[in-house]
C-alpha cells in the first residue's frame, strides 16, 4: 500500500532509456479511500491507470500545466500510488536542463511537474510498466538515504494535515523542506 511503499522510494533511481537518471528522494502517498486521492471517487477514464496492476505508472496533467507521475501500488482494482515529487539528477543531466529550458540543477527535478518534464514523462507514459521496462525503469541499486522524514503533503486541499508526504530531510533536491511542527 502507499504509506508503505512511498518511503520505500526514496533513493530508488528513475531510469530512462536515453540515459536520464534521477534518484528520488520524495513522495507522496495516496490511497483510495484518501479525500485527496484522484481514485476516491472511484475509476474514471483519466485515472484507470491507478485502478491497474502495481508497479506501472499513473501519469496526468495537472492543473492545465504540467504532467505528473505516480506509481501505482495497491492491488489491481484498487486505486492507490505513490507520486513522484522530486529527485537528484545523477545522469544526462544535460538532457534534462535541456527539457527544462536551461534551468539550474537543483531545480531540474525539484517538484512533480519539473521531475516529469525533466525525464520526459508525457501521457504516453500513463499505464508503462517501470519493473523492467524498455522505456522508464525503478530499479533499487542498493543505497539507503539517511534521515527520512514524514510531514504534510503540500499542494492539495483535503486531508493536507495527514503524514503522507517523504522526503530525504537533508537532499537538496526537495520540493519545499518539512516544516517544523
Amino acid at each position: 500500500m502507499p504509506i508503505e511503499v512511498a518511503p520505500e522510494l526514496l533513493g530508488k533511481l528513475l531510469v530512462r532509456d536515453d540515459g536520464r537518471v534521477l534518484r528520488i528522494v520524495e513522495t507522496e502517498a495516496y490511497a483510495q479511500d484518501d479525500p485527496a486521492a484522484h481514485t476516491f471517487r472511484g475509476e474514471t477514464a483519466r485515472n484507470r491507470s491507478m485502478f491497474g496492476a502495481p508497479g506501472h505508472l499513473y501519469v496526468y496533467f495537472s492543473y492545465g500545466v504540467h504532467w505528473c507521475a505516480n506509481l501505482v501500488c495497491g492491488p489491481k482494482g484498487y486505486g492507490a500510488g505513490v507520486l513522484i515529487r522530486a529527485g537528484e539528477p545523477l545522469a544526462g543531466i544535460e538532457l534534462m536542463a535541456q527539457a527544462r529550458n536551461g534551468v539550474v540543477l537543483k531545480q531540474l527535478c525539484n517538484g512533480p511537474g519539473k521531475l516529469a518534464q525533466a525525464m520526459g514523462i508525457n501521457k504516453a507514459f500513463d499505464g508503462m510498466d517501470v519493473t523492467g521496462g524498455d522505456v522508464i525503469t525503478a530499479m533499487d541499486d542498493g543505497y539507503r538515504p539517511p534521515g527520512i522524514v514524514a510531514c504534510p503533503r503540500i499542494g492539495i486541499s483535503k486531508a493536507a494535515e495527514a503524514p503522507l508526504r517523504f522526503l530525504v530531510s537533508e537532499s537538496p533536491y526537495v520540493s519545499k523542506r518539512a516544516s517544523a511542527r
